[in-house]
């Protein structure tokens, strides 16, 4: 009797260990229980969260919105007092006015200096008609005059008026030479008012952009966070006045990197979320990380020490999720997944998949 008692206790104890054995094997995933099924609770909706500050400094006048609202793009978060923007515009424009009647005035000028060389061009002409005739006046009385035939006072006249027309010619293109110049300097003139009138202008386009900039509009449809701008406060540029969240999210999971040797694009994926009664969604690999997440760290660990632990790393991996889903609109940035892979699933599947995703996408 106490032989088979001492029997069915050794078979009891041997049970036991290969039931021990058994649940190690399975809890390490170790054949024959490995799995083609991923898994990891490494995983969080993501999304791109937008902080809104003002470019400019102001007293905060109005602020439409209220924490968690759905807003449209465009429309207005915050207004800040807009009186001195207003006021710096028209003087910018008053003086965008005067540059240009300045740059009038300068046509003018060129005009009139224009018509001043015409002028003194046709005195030119003139002279050097006035010397021509003096000129054959003065060689034909000049031979007569050295043979005595005229009279000195007649030769002597005749000299006079050849050497007035000679100066006559040479003052009237001198005074061509000072119109010349002077339209040339209304012209170098004109390109400094031109220039004057291109940096008005543009002070009236930054006066219109700093006025834009007392109103805060939304840049995208989404959801507001907590509005932290208030009626009276007074934002300095880049403070934090209110975040957006944009509609579109994706799950980000963190596979060790011994995970990914049969994961690529397109795969099927499944996930369950802590939020929603672990309700099971579902969505589709699009993209790795280029690099592990210590990589990205801002203090990165230096495994070049006399003591080393090897630990696998984790590779972020994008999985986009599927549309038509009811519950996916309720999933927000944060959130935490838990992420499961079959690396099993035909390349039929996976490349219907990834047509499908491109489609969305």
């Amino acid at each position: 009797m106490n032989r088979v008692f001492r029997s069915i206790s050794t078979y009891v104890a041997l049970l036991v260990g290969v039931a021990g054995v058994l649940l190690v094997l399975y809890a390490w995933n170790l054949p024959p229980f490995h799995t083609s099924v991923e898994t990891t609770n490494n995983a969080y909706v993501r999304g791109q969260v937008t902080t809104l500050s003002p470019q400019i400094t102001g007293i905060v006048t109005e602020v439409p919105v209220k924490d968690y609202q759905r807003v449209k793009e465009g429309d207005l978060l915050v207004k800040l007092d807009d009186r001195i923007y207003r006021q710096k515009l028209d003087q910018a424009k008053a003086t965008l006015e005067s540059q240009k009647a300045a740059l009038g005035n300068s046509e003018q000028d060129r005009r009139s200096a224009e018509a001043s060389i015409r002028s003194y061009e046709a005195q030119v002409t003139s002279a050097k008609a006035a010397l021509e005739s003096a000129s054959s006046n003065w060689e034909r009385i000049e031979p007569l005059a050295k043979k005595g035939v005229m009279t000195s006072g007649e030769a002597i006249s005749a000299e006079s008026k050849f050497r007035q027309a000679e100066a006559a010619v040479k003052q009237a293109e001198a005074a061509l030479d000072v119109a010349k110049q002077k339209l040339q300097s209304t012209i170098v003139g004109r390109r400094s008012l031109e220039a004057a009138v291109a940096s008005a202008e543009a002070a009236v386009h930054l006066a219109e952009i700093d006025l834009q900039n007392t109103r805060i509009t939304a840049p995208r449809d989404g959801t507001l966070g907590e509005v932290g701008a208030h009626v009276g406060q007074y934002a300095t540029a880049g403070s934090q006045l209110v975040s957006i969240v944009p509609d579109a999210v994706w799950v980000v999971a963190n596979f060790k990197e011994t995970q990914l040797p049969h994961m690529k694009p397109g795969q099927r994926v499944t996930f369950t979320v802590d939020a929603l009664a672990d309700t099971s969604l579902s969505g589709t690999i699009e993209r790795f990380s280029p690099a592990a997440g210590s990589e990205f760290s801002v203090i990165k660990s230096d495994n070049a020490t006399g003591n080393f632990t090897k630990i696998a790393q984790r590779i972020p991996v994008r999985i986009g999720i599927d549309a038509d889903q009811p519950l996916a609109e309720r999933l927000v940035p944060g959130m935490s997944v838990e992420v499961s892979v079959d690396t099993a699933q035909s390349a039929r599947q996976t490349t219907l998949a990834s047509n499908a995703a491109a489609r969305t996408m």
